[in-house]
């Protein structure tokens, strides 16, 4: 199976020159973990929810902010983003991906073109949720 069969192409990317503060209002507002990171079209890297609470202040949005927690918001992206990326293509197989998964350490698998933007993304939760299904579908047909 390939992966343009179960990649999300619903993506939500920002620039590498916007501020974390746009990227939480992003992670806090949407169910995801990961957001892609352009410059122009280009896919340049990738900032997790993790990224995001690891630069920030625990005491954002509560009566102990400081203006220095209120500062950091300001942080552009391209400073704390992964740019050091794996990618995928769509034609990339289910099994290829599940290696670039394990080799790699990576928590999204980011899917390109030849220029370098963005067309889908899959995630380990992704991965997990088909190797599942078909684990399903097998047992229930065994009965």
């Amino acid at each position: 199976m390939s992966l343009n069969k179960v990649m999300s192409t619903k993506l939500i990317t920002l620039e590498m020159d916007d501020d974390l503060g746009k990227a939480k209002a992003i992670f806090d507002q949407h169910k995801i973990h990961h957001i892609l990171i352009l410059n122009d079209k280009e896919l340049v890297g990738v900032i997790t929810d993790r990224d995001i609470y690891k630069h920030l202040s625990p005491t954002i949005g509560t009566r102990n902010e400081t203006p220095r927690d209120h500062s950091l918001l300001q942080k552009r992206l391209h400073l704390i983003m992964n740019r050091n990326l794996t990618t995928a293509s769509e034609n990339t197989t289910l099994n290829e991906a599940v290696l670039l998964f394990y080799d790699n350490h990576i928590s999204c698998l980011p899917i390109v073109n030849d220029l370098m933007e963005p067309l889908g993304i899959i995630s380990w939760r992704d991965i997990l949720k088909v190797i599942a299904l078909q684990y399903r579908q097998k047992i229930t047909l065994e009965k």
